[in-house]
């Protein structure tokens, strides 16, 4: 595991810092696991948030049970792994999968087409991990109440086919008990988004086929240098977000164009984000954006290439990435482990949920496209709702963009069997509501992400709310033609994820920043509708 700093200065001032680091001690406080490193208010959430440190090793005593799993599931044929969680409980999976080349399919949303298609895909070789730190995530209890009604209804016995994966004495775990749901439990001194080591990474990667094992031993050859004062890449890697984002340079764009790890920028986009992003301080991790030049950017590169190179295995990185946060927290004096904003938006949808929506008036209608929110006069269509959106990102801002659709429509653009793999991408793409962040990247040097919701509402949700208030905020939604009960709730995936969205929209409004709702009363002609009014801009 290496950091490699290709700019002498970045290397002289990361190498000072690195210094003044030991002077206080700090490397030797960190790997003893002492919670009064972020200073008193921290102390008390640090105290039961640093288990993390050890995962490479204590996760080894979860890998004999992992394995029965896998061996159960392997007799019975059960070749397709659906994971249903948010955030930390899911993103690492991912990544996991992804780099290791098995098949995963993650519900990290409430769109009801997105999990219709998962729903309708095997479900006779169907096997659940339903994976909620909290045991109350709204997103996983919906898609746990839908599934066992889909098991049942096709004559399979739930307990078969159901995996949880949860903290000890949570809400889903008395749920499994009585259910009779297998329960692996996961470290409860691990907060969810540094819990890529623990049970909610290991769990359903194994069963999709990774090697977690091996991910363990990447992960504990890493560990050992963590204690280090010299060499410790973790150190010089905290150190060098921190600096720069005290800088100024607090855009981080996540480069991997050359890494054998599928992904990984997705699973530091939340860890980043959501641990720094607060008391009007953070770091905005950018993915998959091309570096401006600009002031404020500071570019990171997972291989060979860059002036921050950070190479090493998949189970190292999470590690390194993981106590780097942690570093760059002391020196932007906040909380690495707290999340006091994500709170805002779940009560917002619940009032919704109560309440109803109320009565919603477009302020603009443009073909299939209705657009909410304050405009500025003389605005007349799509285009001059764009334009306007990113010249009121500050000098120091960025755009984020925010989908809440399906995120795999765009694949069933129907094409002709002898269409070559350049067509096929250029007409997945033209379905495709991420193709708004690039049309829109050309023509602003300021940074623009995109996340799906509900998915960024447990990653860089926080960063939006607590993070610098220099943000300008385009929202996307969509009508539902085809919904999903909720069996046991008076909501339906559809009315649950309309709510999140307007919960979303009204927290980051009372904060005075521009935003703009764009609701698409046709999904399929809407998406190119705005990719061509965005090409106007």
């Amino acid at each position: 595991m290496s950091v490699t700093f290709g700019d002498d200065s970045v290397a002289s001032e990361v190498a000072a810092t690195v210094r003044t680091l030991i002077a206080e001690g700090v490397p030797a406080a960190l790997a003893s696991g002492d919670p009064t490193l972020w200073g008193p208010g921290a102390q008390a959430e640090a105290t039961i948030r640093l288990g993390w440190l050890n995962l490479p090793l204590t996760s080894r005593e979860l890998l004999p049970e992992i394995g029965k799993l896998v061996e159960r599931a392997r007799a019975e044929s059960l070749d397709h792994v659906v994971l249903a969680g948010m955030g930390g409980s899911s993103l690492a999976p991912e990544v996991i999968c992804a780099t290791a080349d098995v098949p995963l399919t993650v519900l990290d949303t409430t769109d009801p087409g997105q999990v219709r298609r998962a729903l309708s895909d095997r479900l006779d070789r169907t096997i659940v991990v339903i994976s909620s730190k909290s045991g109350g995530t709204v997103e996983t209890d919906s898609h746990r109440r839908i599934y066992e009604d889909a098991f049942r209804e096709a004559g399979i016995d739930p307990a078969d086919r159901i995996v949880v994966v949860t903290d000890p004495g949570s809400p889903l775990e008395q749920i499994a008990i009585e259910a009779g749901y297998p329960v692996i439990l996961a470290d409860p001194n691990v907060g969810g988004r540094y819990s890529a080591l623990s049970a909610f990474g290991l769990v359903p990667s194994a069963l999709a086929g990774a090697d977690v094992t091996a991910l363990l031993d990447d992960a504990a050859a890493a560990h050992e240098l963590l204690v280090r004062d010299e060499g410790n890449p973790g150190l010089e890697l905290g150190a060098a977000l921190g600096i720069a984002a005290l800088a100024g340079r607090d855009k981080l764009l996540l480069e991997d164009s050359l890494s054998e790890i599928n992904g990984l920028p997705d699973w530091i986009e939340q860890l980043i984000a959501e641990s720094t992003g607060k008391d009007g301080k953070g770091i905005l991790p950018v993915v998959g954006a091309e570096p401006n030049g600009v002031g404020d950017e500071f570019v990171v590169n997972i291989g060979t290439e860059g002036t921050v190179q950070i190479q090493g295995p998949l189970g190292a990185q999470f590690l390194i990435w993981e106590y780097a946060t942690a570093i760059a927290g002391r020196l932007l004096g906040i909380d690495p482990f707290n999340q006091p904003n994500v709170a805002e938006s779940k009560q917002n949808t619940s009032a919704i949920l109560d309440s109803g929506p109320g009565e919603e008036k477009p302020t603009l209608v443009d073909g299939p496209v209705e657009v909410y929110g304050e405009l500025p006069a003389g605005a007349k269509d799509l285009s001059d709702v764009l334009t306007w959106l990113l010249g009121a990102v500050p000098d120091d801002g960025y755009l984020a963009v925010m989908a809440y659709l399906d995120r795999w429509a765009a694949f069933d653009v129907r094409q002709p069997d002898d269409a070559s793999l350049d067509e096929l991408t250029e007409a997945w793409s033209a379905a495709d509501p991420a193709t708004l962040r690039a049309l829109l990247a050309v023509r602003t040097d300021r940074p623009i992400t995109f996340g799906w919701g509900p998915r960024f509402l447990h990653s860089t949700g926080q960063y939006h709310k607590g993070g610098p208030q220099n943000g300008v905020f385009l929202q996307i939604t969509g009508a539902v033609t085809d919904d999903v009960a909720v069996p046991g709730k008076p909501y339906t995936l559809g009315v649950l994820q309309h709510a999140q969205a307007l919960g979303d929209f009204g927290a980051l409004t009372q904060r005075g920043r521009p935003a703009v709702r764009l609701h698409l009363t046709d999904r399929v002609a809407g998406v190119p509708h705005l990719l061509a009014a965005a090409r106007q801009v």
